[in-house]
């Protein structure tokens, strides 16, 4: 290789058109970046302003009687409400869930529950499940979040394998991608008083026993965070805008899965 200096002058002047090209694209995405919440009727401008200005926005539960027939729940209609929600923060709607049983899945491959208790608006949730390897050992989940809308206070307990051995509890870690959510946990300093609002949307079927009362508020911005301690009581509340949250965590065994609201049922 030739490291003369003119060889190492004639490098550094061909790659200066390339040097300032890149300065000039990194400007320009920042200024927009910076001015996206002044712009609309574009996906970056849309999500940019549900990131940073949803806070100040009153959190507006969607109705039960939308999502019940008869008094029975309607997982149609919920999972179309999910599809508006990623729609409007235009997150993909893929065909594997909208129609599973063309990619040889069960109907349920996305899901929407009520917990089996009547209160879908601030007592359920929307999910699918991509992996859960128990050889291997991980698990990936995205979660979908109405606003308002609550995940049943839960934890993840040890459990034992068909030859005996030990499964270690499943321990989670969320980067929400999508809107905001306020997350409950034990650990940590009550202060559920501080968030009177969050407070007032809580299921009546959760708050007789609600044991999470440290809350935390998180917004798409990039980081991932972790369960306060393993078998921990937790769960989280979707903000103004709803929320779609990724959730990496190790193998998930339903046999260790707890609930703090009996009766509790997927």
């Amino acid at each position: 290789m030739n490291h003369s200096p003119s060889s190492h002058a004639q490098k550094a002047k061909s790659r200066a058109p390339l040097t300032a090209l890149f300065a000039l694209a990194a400007a320009a995405g920042s200024l927009a970046l910076a001015g996206c919440c002044h712009k609309s009727g574009t996906a970056g401008g849309d999500t940019c302003c549900a990131a940073a200005g949803e806070s100040d926005k009153p959190i507006t539960p969607v109705r039960n009687a939308d999502f019940y027939t008869n008094g029975k729940f309607d997982p149609a209609k919920a999972k179309q409400a999910y599809f508006d929600l990623m729609r409007r923060h235009h997150e993909p709607v893929y065909a594997v869930l909208t129609q599973p049983e063309k990619f040889g899945l069960g109907k349920d491959f996305f899901w929407a529950v009520d917990f089996a208790k009547g209160d879908f608006a601030r007592f359920g949730m929307g999910g699918v499940i991509w992996v859960n390897e128990k050889k291997e050992g991980y698990f990936g989940h995205e979660i979908f979040l109405l606003p308002g809308q609550s995940i049943a206070e839960h934890k993840h307990l040890p459990t034992k394998d068909a030859d005996g051995s030990t499964l270690p509890c499943k321990i989670e870690s969320w980067r929400v991608r999508r809107g905001t959510v306020y997350t409950f946990s034990e650990i940590g300093e009550p202060n559920l008083d501080k968030f009177p609002e969050v407070k007032a949307l809580l299921s009546k079927v959760q708050t007789p026993h609600l044991k999470s009362v440290h809350v935390e508020k998180f917004t798409a911005d990039g980081t991932v965070r972790k369960l306060a301690a393993p078998e921990s009581w937790h769960f989280m509340m979707g903000g103004p805008e709803g929320a779609v949250v990724t959730e990496y965590a190790t193998f998930h065994d339903g046999a260790g899965l707890r609930f703090s609201v009996p009766g509790v049922a997927f």
